[in-house]
Order: structure tokens, then sequence, then C-alpha cells
């Protein structure tokens, strides 16, 4: 019965992330989504009172996907090596995530529903994330400091990716490049 609940949970929010794609968020329905995920509109109520919270648990999905992608790269280095290849898996396995990811370019981690939205919560949940995922990559223990530096890095790394896919919707490569210096610079201060 659980794994019932949680394929049609999964279909779910399958079909929410393609919708997002094709229609965008002010024209996702709950009834859509039910069609597209083959299930009675009835089950979509009975995990989301609203569009909203299906696309918040659609956020909170992509959160652990991209951090399972980034401890699958990182497993292959070993600990306290260089900080900076692990900010490049951070970076790249989300570039990536944004370029192929159903839904994820209107959802990511929740920063933008409704769309053009800015929240604050969603990256200080990446940063935190980003933090103990990384400790063991870093030269120094997470504290306080540290985790204020990520959330900074996070914001900055946000906005300017908002940025590269505004001007260019496969991502500017100049303006990721001209992130990835700013990141390691600021960063460096901290880490080198």
């Amino acid at each position: 019965m659980q794994r019932r609940s949680a394929e049609r949970l999964t279909r779910i929010l399958d079909a929410c992330a393609d919708l997002l794609d094709e229609v965008g968020y002010d024209d996702l329905s709950t009834r859509a989504v039910a069609v597209r995920a083959g299930v009675p509109i009835g089950s979509v109520y009975r995990f989301f009172g609203n569009k909203r919270e299906m696309a918040d648990a659609l956020a909170r999905r992509n959160l652990e996907r991209y951090t399972e992608r980034v401890a699958e790269r990182l497993k292959g280095q070993p600990g306290g090596a260089d900080w900076r290849a692990a900010l490049d898996a951070v970076l790249d396995e989300y570039l990536a995530m944004k370029r192929t990811a159903p839904g994820f370019s209107l959802v990511d981690f929740g920063n933008q529903i409704p769309v053009g939205a800015r929240h604050g919560e969603p990256n200080h949940r990446v940063a935190d994330r980003l933090t103990d995922l990384l400790s063991g990559h870093l030269p120094r223990d997470p504290d306080d400091d540290l985790r204020r530096t990520f959330l900074v890095a996070v914001e900055t790394a946000d906005t300017l990716v908002q940025l590269a896919f505004r001007v260019d919707p496969a991502g500017d490569e100049r303006i990721i490049a001209e992130m990835r210096e700013l990141l390691r610079a600021y960063l460096g201060r901290v880490l080198d």
C-alpha cells in the first residue's frame, strides 16, 4: 500500500514538473496534473491542497535529487580535496538540472513560485545543505560564519544563474564563467 502511494506521489510530481514546462505555473491546474499522472483528482488532493503545495513538494524533491547528485559527484573526491573541485560539482549539477530536469527552470528549490517572487527560505535550506554536504571537502569546520558565507554564495549564484538563463535560454556561458570566478574569489578569502 505504501509503495503504491509513493509511486502515485511520484507520478503526480512528475506530471506537475512536465506541465510546468509546457504551460507554466499560472496555467497549471490540479485537474491537468491528475489527468497527466493518470490518477483520480482525489488522489492529487489527498497529497496536496492546491497547486502551490504541489510546486513546493516538487521543489523539495528537486533539492533532495540535487543533493544526491552532488553527493555522488563528491564521492569520488577524497575528503579535504580542493574545495574548488567541490564547488565545480555543486555548480555543474545545478546547471545540469536547470537545463534538463522537468519543471526545474520554474521551481528549482522553491524560490520562484509564484513566478518572479523571490523568497529567502529555500536559499537558506540550500546553503545549509551544501555546508553540511561539503564539510568533508573544506579546510575548516562548518560554523555560523561559514554558513553565512555559503548563504551569500548561494544567493549570489542564484541571481547570476537567473541572469544567465534570461540572457540565453540554455544559460549564457560567459555569465556562468563570470559567476564561477566571482564565487571562487569570494569563497577563497574564507577557504584558502
